[in-house]
């Protein structure tokens, strides 16, 4: 029996570490220890519920699993064979209790590829990833096909980029590989900034072999002999088991000279990144890892031509390695068989936010973002309205109701003026305002911008002052008419793709919420109740009973009147910090 623990950073965060060690330590006190393996894992993906603890081979999924539960799972499922029923799933519409992952809402529509593999293996055993049809797609490609029949193998697949701009994988490959040069380097980009995003992340922390595979058949199809991992310092797990899995490549022939005794010869190093946004763009990316600061260039040459050190690189992101053992294991034909007809394979996506279910998901291409949020997410938090989708992060847009039957994939994400992205997708509700929404991802893309190019510097600058002058209540439609033209501006000058997508946020919102724009131009009012500046709290007299609650917890002192009288509030001095609203327990406090 195999007892699987929660290894990603998430489920670490809630104590899976000490849970860990608990039911190690129960399994040992009970004398268990050579019939019941209990095992580190990467990320299940429903992360809403962790910790997780899934019983192979009877397939328990226990949900919210704290250290203390040890002794009740080890006591009742171990030894006695019987389930701890208050650690099962239970669905929250249908109130049936469910004890296996493929009975659930969550799991049902999800077909993982690039996640195979997280959640059923220790990412810190290569055995389990051998075990796991590892490394065979790397003996296979090595012994049995030239560089040009591997490529092909890729382009006919029909994969595309996962970072985010969804170029063929195989024609980026076949690029490199028709260059001529010496030196050829493989880049994986591991550096996801995208807000909410942990897609790449949560890969390497579940299955980092098979980036390493991925890596060395691309380095053996463009000629490649050197392989870069650049990840941001702040994913220590990651970096950890990155490592690891690097070690054990080593130890067992997998990377270094000779591979399967063919004379190729590739090996990976890691390169740290500070956390800057603008270095998930591969000539930043590039940039960065030469030692310089991360900013981008023209193209091109595009890095196939010239990248790393002058020579051709091929860069790809963590999403994007990751399908490429099980495309050769099992054919390109199999993989392109799934999708769209244009986009082919899967999608992982961080689905975070206003979401009952937030977790890591992979679908197919052409899910609709209806069954994702609604299905796969299980609907909006406490019951409230479903307002809008952003997906593809900084980069993107936001998208509403009248989107909801939208198929997913590259195509149509543009098409409902959003993008891809690299996978974060945020669920807002009813009250989110879509102006602040649209603040938010400026001030990000602002604090992130590199400052190369004037219209990214500056015009994002200005975008940002003219949400902030709307959100005070002080816009008027000139206001609304710069907002437009600006934005436009800044996607037709700026010099890379971060710079010519950072206004997406502001154009969908204003596409798609104009009234709400207007209603904070014309009515001086955030219908959402988020913009500070617009928001009036008064007392109701009919419901004020005078318990004085409100007055005791205003940190202020605006608010006036004795005890079992109506209490007022003084609008010259309130600060909006909502203190008085959610202390009322008679629903007195009214927001407008």
């Amino acid at each position: 029996m195999h007892l699987l623990v929660c290894g990603g950073t998430g489920c670490h965060a809630s104590a899976s570490n000490q849970l860990l060690e608990n039911l190690k330590q129960e399994v040992a006190d009970k004398d268990l220890a050579g019939e019941i393996q209990v095992i580190s894992t990467g990320c299940f993906g429903f992360c809403e519920k962790g910790p997780i603890v899934k019983i192979i081979p009877d397939n328990t999924f226990y949900t919210e699993v704290k250290p203390d539960d040890a002794t009740e799972i080890v006591q009742e499922h171990v030894i006695k064979g019987r389930q701890v029923k208050r650690l099962l799933y239970t669905d929250p519409v249908k109130k049936t209790v469910i004890s296996e992952s493929k009975d659930m809402g969550f799991y049902k529509k999800q077909l993982r590829i690039a996640l195979r593999n997280c959640g059923f293996i220790n990412p810190e055993d290569i055995d389990e990833y051998i075990a796991a049809d590892g490394y065979i797609a790397l003996g296979n490609v090595l012994t049995e096909m030239s560089p040009e029949e591997a490529t092909k193998v890729m382009i006919d697949s029909g994969l595309r980029g996962r970072g985010g701009g969804g170029f063929p994988t195989g024609v980026k490959w076949d690029i490199a590989r028709k260059v001529e040069s010496g030196q050829k380097y493989v880049v994986c980009n591991a550096d996801e900034g995208d807000p909410g995003a942990f897609m790449d992340r949560s890969i390497l922390e579940g299955d980092p072999h098979s980036v390493i595979e991925a890596m060395a058949i691309n380095g053996y199809c463009i000629g490649a002999d050197k392989g870069l991992v650049y990840i941001r310092a702040e994913y220590p797990l990651a970096i950890e088991r990155l490592k690891i899995a690097l070690d054990q490549a080593r130890e067992y022939g997998l990377l270094g000279e000779d591979i399967f005794g063919t004379g190729f010869n590739f090996d990976i190093e890691i390169r740290y990144g500070a956390g800057a946004f603008v270095c998930g763009e591969e000539t930043a990316l590039i940039h960065s890892m030469e030692g310089h600061r991360g900013e981008p260039t023209f193209k091109p040459p595009f890095p196939a031509q010239s990248g790393y050190l002058g020579k051709p690189t091929n860069v790809n992101n963590v999403e994007t390695f990751a399908n490429i053992p099980v495309i050769y294991n099992k054919g390109a034909k199999w993989f392109a068989s799934i999708g769209t007809e244009k986009s082919k394979g899967t999608k992982v996506f961080a689905l975070a936010g206003k979401i009952n279910n937030v977790g890591l998901i992979e679908v197919p291409m052409g899910t609709t973002l209806r069954e994702v949020i609604f299905e796969i997410g299980g609907g909006i938090k406490d019951g409230k309205k479903f307002k809008a989708v952003q997906t593809g992060g900084p980069s993107g847009g936001c998208l509403t109701e009248k989107h909801l039957d939208t198929p997913i994939d590259f195509d149509n994400l543009l098409e409902s003026g959003s993008m891809m992205g690299s996978g974060g997708m945020i669920v807002m509700d009813e009250d989110d305002c879509m102006v602040s929404v649209a603040r938010f991802y400026l001030d990000f893309t602002v604090e992130e911008s590199c400052g190369k190019c004037t219209p990214c510097r500056v015009g994002n600058k200005r975008l940002y002052e003219l949400l902030e002058v709307i959100s005070k209540g002080n816009g008027t439609h000139a206001e609304l008419d710069k907002l437009r033209n600006l934005s436009e501006v800044i996607k037709d000058t700026s010099l890379c793709g971060l710079g010519q997508t950072s206004p997406n946020p502001v154009l969908s919102t204003m596409d798609n919420f104009w009234d709400e724009y207007l209603t904070h131009i014309e009515d001086k009012r955030c219908p959402a109740g988020q913009c500070k500046d617009l928001i009036r709290y008064e007392v109701i007299e009919e419901n004020c009973v005078g318990c004085t609650a409100c007055a005791r917890n205003c940190p202020v002192n605006c608010i006036s009147g004795e005890r079992k009288e109506i209490h007022y509030i003084d609008q010259s001095l309130c600060i909006k910090c909502g203190a008085c609203f959610d202390k009322c327990k008679f629903n007195a406090i009214s927001v407008s």
